[in-house]
C-alpha cells in the first residue's frame, strides 16, 4: 500500500519534465530564422521584370503558394492604370530575382517578351482568388 501511495505522489514529478519537454519542442518548431539570403514577399510585390534587352515586360503583382512552397508569380502585363491589364502566372524558375548590395535595390529578369506574356494563359482574380 505504501509503495502505491509513494508511486502516486511521485508520478507527477516524473511527468512534468516530459510534458515540459514536449511543449518546448512544439514551441521551437513553430519559429524559424530568416536567412540573409531569403526574400520577403514585400520585396517582390510591385517589382518590375525586365528582359535581356532591358525592356520592362511586366510587374509582379502576387505570389502563388502551394502547400507552403512558392509555385508561381502573378505578373501583370500591359494595360494602363489597371485598364486592359492581362495577368499571367509564371514559374519562379523562369524569373531571376537579385539584390544589388551597391544600389540597395531588388531586380527581376525573365527571358521573355511582353508579347509572349500577353499570349500566355490569362489568370483572373475570381472565385477563391477574388479580391
Amino acid at each position: 500500500m505504501r509503495i502505491m501511495l509513494i508511486a502516486a505522489v511521485m508520478l507527477p514529478f516524473f511527468a512534468i519534465p516530459v510534458l515540459a519537454q514536449t511543449a518546448a519542442s512544439t514551441t521551437t518548431e513553430a519559429f524559424v530564422l530568416a536567412k540573409p539570403t531569403d526574400v520577403l514577399s514585400s520585396n517582390l510585390i510591385g517589382l518590375n521584370i525586365s528582359n535581356s534587352t532591358k525592356e520592362d515586360i511586366g510587374e509582379i503583382k502576387d505570389l502563388v503558394i502551394s502547400e507552403g512552397t512558392l509555385s508561381g508569380y502573378v505578373v501583370s502585363v500591359g494595360g494602363f492604370l489597371g485598364i486592359g491589364t492581362h495577368y499571367v502566372v509564371v514559374s519562379p524558375k523562369s524569373v531571376s530575382v537579385n539584390y544589388s548590395e551597391a544600389d540597395k535595390k531588388w531586380s527581376a529578369a525573365m527571358d521573355a517578351t511582353k508579347d509572349q506574356l500577353k499570349a500566355a494563359p490569362e489568370f483572373k482574380y475570381e472565385g477563391r482568388w477574388a479580391k
